[in-house]
This record gives structure tokens, sequence and C-alpha cells, in this order.
């Protein structure tokens, strides 16, 4: 039996503590949870610094995710093969009702869609066509004829097509029949001899001979100097008629324009707006190479399940994922105040005033009895020591700084020396674009009616932000009018001397500054002593001094 997935997943921008603790977390839910799979995902692109820490310790880089919402290669659809526009209308018919569809997808030798046949179509094909030159219209195979008559082609190449002419019943006599047989007609008839003749002699293309009629050596010679084929039967003439129709290639009846199909990566969302504009019952799915997927109907959306998250290092819907409205929360593990985000239904919520959201898995490993393999104790000492910039951020606790220090022993290096190591490989931002450095941990935040972005780099080398900081700036000027906030500062943290630059963009930036810090800030930017902590320094402050207002 197939596990169920389940998407564990740290915030958008996300840092060190978001990835790590999502590998970490999806490790531990697959040893104590065997019977679901869980999978780590990121929701942006990793930074230096976390790029930095997962290649020296060997570990993948998380799937991207960009949207929770469920996609059409989520759904359990209808792996209907492609048929080929040379299928006769009765091959098409039986596998419709052998694989009890209503919708056939056709398909080229390249696996690519180039049209579609439904009931409706064959239906149409059999009761509105009364053209008897239909065969020699749609370029009908010979093969074809003898599938549906299930008959044999005793002269003729039977991968020949029909080029001209029309179907003829011989019911006359062989007087009157030799008016009404042209070059290139096909001719259904029964025994008789004369009859036979007359329609070879005429310029017959083709000869159907019904009820299992032998046919004569000086037919079948006179045929093939003539260029007529001949076809048997074991179906009387009348079933011949109507079958004969059934011969017609489902190319020529097909729809080829403006056809409504979807690719693997739609949401469902979408694709259910789409399917409520038009009557159709199948839709063909196209994968990202073009190729032809499967089918999908209304139906296939009803049994669809939402895609299952596991939130880490967040809480606040304005930091999740895209479409997590879409998404079944299970659970919560996050160390930031209590967010904005809504679920539908009871949820494990585990938040805790610790420094890291590293630190708290660390704790449930030892709650569950598992025990940290140095590689995810490698990951998560990472994670620590990120979060709390070496113990220096005011949000570390004894709990954290104990839980690095453990970890760091299971993982077998110096936390001082790999500080250094991991700082200097995040902060070496100089031959980054601005929009790198400020997507590279970047959150909203709101406080009743304003929304506000925060975003932070840290570095032990204060000349780097001399450097980056008009980059920035500008940056941030030029962007600020599409963000959809109303303010947006950015902190330059500095590790070793404890303080952060910060820099603002806003016009109630500089008051709600002043009022949180009591500092006036000059030409958007202010330098803030003793504070390092987006989350414990920062962000409490300024919602103050916003809910104040």
């Amino acid at each position: 039996m197939k596990k169920e997935n389940v998407i564990v997943i740290g915030h958008k921008n996300p840092d060190t503590d978001s990835i790590c603790s999502a590998i970490s977390y999806a490790n531990l839910k697959n040893k104590i949870d065997p019977d679901k799979n869980y999978i780590p995902c990121r929701a942006g692109q990793i930074n230096s610094e976390t790029s930095y820490v997962l290649k020296r310790f060997g570990v993948e880089i998380p799937e991207y995710v960009s949207d929770a919402g469920n996609q059409v290669k989520d759904i359990n659809m209808t792996k209907t093969a492609g048929v080929k526009a040379e299928y006769s209308i009765k091959r098409a018919w039986t596998s419709m009702r052998d694989l009890t569809v209503s919708t056939l997808p056709v398909t080229n030798d390249s696996d690519e869609l180039v049209g579609i046949i439904s009931i409706k179509d064959l239906a149409t094909a059999n009761m509105d066509i009364y053209d008897n030159k239909i065969l020699a219209e749609a370029k009908t195979p010979y093969k074809n004829i003898v599938e549906a008559l299930e008959g044999e082609m005793i002269l003729g190449d039977i991968n020949a097509t029909v080029e001209e002419g029309k179907i003829l019943i011989a019911a006359a006599n062989p007087d009157l029949l030799e008016t009404y047989v042209e070059k290139g007609d096909i001719v259904i008839l029964g025994n008789r001899y004369d009859s036979q003749l007359c329609a070879v002699e005429s310029g017959a293309s083709c000869i159907v001979v019904c009820t299992g009629s032998p046919v004569s050596h000086t037919i079948e010679k006179l045929a093939e100097e003539k260029g007529c084929k001949v076809i048997t039967t074991k179906h009387d003439t009348y079933t011949s008629a109507r079958l004969i129709n059934q011969s017609t290639p489902i190319g020529y009846f097909m729809k080829t324009d403006n056809l409504i199909t979807f690719k693997t990566d739609d949401f469902t969302e979408d694709v259910k707006q789409t399917m409520g504009k038009v009557r159709h019952r199948d839709f063909p799915v196209i994968d990202n190479d073009g190729k032809y997927y499967g089918m999908i109907s209304r139906r296939s959306l009803l049994d669809l399940e939402k895609k299952k998250i596991i939130l880490v290092d967040h809480n606040e819907k304005s930091q999740a994922v895209d479409g997590i409205d879409n998404a079944e929360i299970l659970e919560i593990i996050d160390h930031h105040r209590i967010g904005s985000l809504e679920t539908m239904s009871p949820v494990y919520f585990r938040n805790q005033p610790l420094g890291c959201t590293a630190t708290i898995v660390y704790i449930m490993y030892a709650e569950n009895g598992v025990e940290i393999e140095p590689k995810i104790a490698s990951l998560l000492c990472s994670a620590i020591i990120s979060d709390t910039l070496m113990f220096r951020s005011p949000t570390c606790t004894p709990v954290d700084k104990s839980a690095a220090e453990d970890l760091a022993r299971i993982a077998g290096i110096d936390i001082l020396s790999f500080a250094e190591d991991m700082f200097e490989a995040g902060s070496n931002l100089t031959e980054k674009s601005p929009e790198e450095i400020f997507y590279q941990d970047y959150k909203k935040f709101n406080a009743d009616s304003v929304t506000f972005g925060v975003g932070q780099i840290s570095s032990m080398n204060s000349k780097v932000f001399d450097v980056i900081k008009p980059k920035l700036l500008s940056y941030m000027e030029k962007t600020f009018a599409s963000q959809g906030v109303d303010m947006m500062f950015f902190m330059l943290t500095n590790i070793i001397d404890e303080s952060t630059k910060l820099i603002m963009i806003g016009d109630d930036a500089p008051m709600y500054i002043e009022k949180a810090f009591k500092k006036v800030p000059a030409d958007n930017e202010v330098l803030l002593e003793d504070v390092v902590s987006r989350k414990k320094q920062l962000i409490p402050k300024l919602m103050g001094a916003m809910k104040n207002e």
C-alpha cells in the first residue's frame, strides 16, 4: 500500500533554522510514524549560509514547493493510453467499452496529443453521416475495413487506403448494376458470379463478398488484372453495409481545435474553475515535456484530498508557502509569537519560548527516545548557532546553548571554529545582487491595519555592510511600491559588536522607530546598540509603537 505523503516545510525566504528543522523533523517523524512518508521541503531559495551547511554535511537541498495547493499530478487520474488517428470507429468504440471511458486521447508516434474522440463523436459519425463516399474522404485504410467486417483480404494490399469512389450494394441485376458502378467504388455483394464480374469489369476498386461465399479463380484472376481488391466476410450484406462505415478512421471525426487541456503542474483550484465553464466529461493532461499524460474528469476532483502539511519555524500566514489555505495543516512546530494563521480543525501546535526551532526538535528526539545521528546533529547544531548568533542573541536560552553543545559533541564539531566558517560563508555578500541579499531572510508582519516587512543579514565583518548598504537601500526604494507593505526595514547585524544598523523605507517608518527606540533616524537609517534579534528586540517594540499609535 502506498504511503501517504506529508510535507514538512519552513517559511518563505528560508533561513538555516527553517531548512535544518524541516529536514530533521521529517527524519524524526519517519522514524516514529513509518506508516506515512514525511518529506522535507522548502518554500524559497536557500541562502549562502544554509547552502554552506548542507554542502559541508552532505545533505541534499530539500525539494522546492511554490504552492501548497493540490496540482493535477496529485490526482489519481485515469491513465488511458493514447490511440492513433488511424484507429477505426469500431475499434475506438470497443476500447471505450472495455475501459469504461467516454473519451479517448489521440496521440502521434511521439506521444503528443493531436486530438480527442468522444462517445458523442462516434454517435454522430454513426448516426448523422449519410455520405456514401465517406471512406474515400476520410482516406480509410483497407485494414480498417477488414477489421470492421471481421473479414479477410484475399487479394490486394491491406495497407493501402481508399482514395476515391463510393460504397454500393449490388442489389440490382448485372445489366442495371453496370450503370451504377463507377471507377474506384467499393461494392458489397453476395455469391452471384455475374454481379462480381460486372463490378470488377466496371472498375470497382474493391468487392466485398458476403456470407463467407467462395470467390472463383476466374474472378480472382480478373480482379488482379483490373487492380481490384477482394475482401470476404462471414456477415450478410445488410450487416456488412452497417459495419463498413465503422471502419472510418477516428482522425476524420476527432476534435483538434480549441482543445481544453491541463498540465501536470496546474493547480486544481484553477482546474475546477475551467471545468465549471464547459460540459466536457473528460480532459487530457499534458506533462512538462509536452507529452500526453492521462485523463481527468470532474469526478477525479471529488475524491482528491488536500495536501498534508507540517509547518516549522513559523505560524504566520504571510510567511507560509502560497496556497496554505488549500492544504491541511497537521502540526506547527515554532518558537515565534502566535501569528495570524488559522486552521480548519485542531492541530498539534508546539510553541516554546526558545531561541531556535531546532532546539524544540532536539527535545522531541529525546522525548520520543530516538537517537540523533551525527548528520542530523550537525544540522540542528548549525541552526541553533545561526538563530542565536552563536548564543549572543537575547532570544538564546540556557536550553539552546546546552542543546547546541550536546549536538556538537554528537556531530564532532567545534562550535567556535564552525560558527566562524558558517557566518563567513553567509556574509559573503559583496558579489550578490541587492535582490538576492534582500530576500535572503525577509519576512512580513501585521500590526492592526499596518503591514510591514523586515529583512536581516548578520556578519562578523562590519566592513561588508558599508559596501552593500547603498545598493540595498536603492533596491528597497525601487521595489517598495510593489511589495504590498506600508513600511520596509532591513537589519544589518554585527555579531561581534552585538548591534544593528537599521535602514528603512516608508513615510511613517522613522516615526515608529523613534517611538519604539527613542532614537531619531537620519537619512533612512539608525544604529541600534545591543539589538541583534528581529524576533525578540525589533518586532515587539515596533508593534507596540504601532498599536499605541
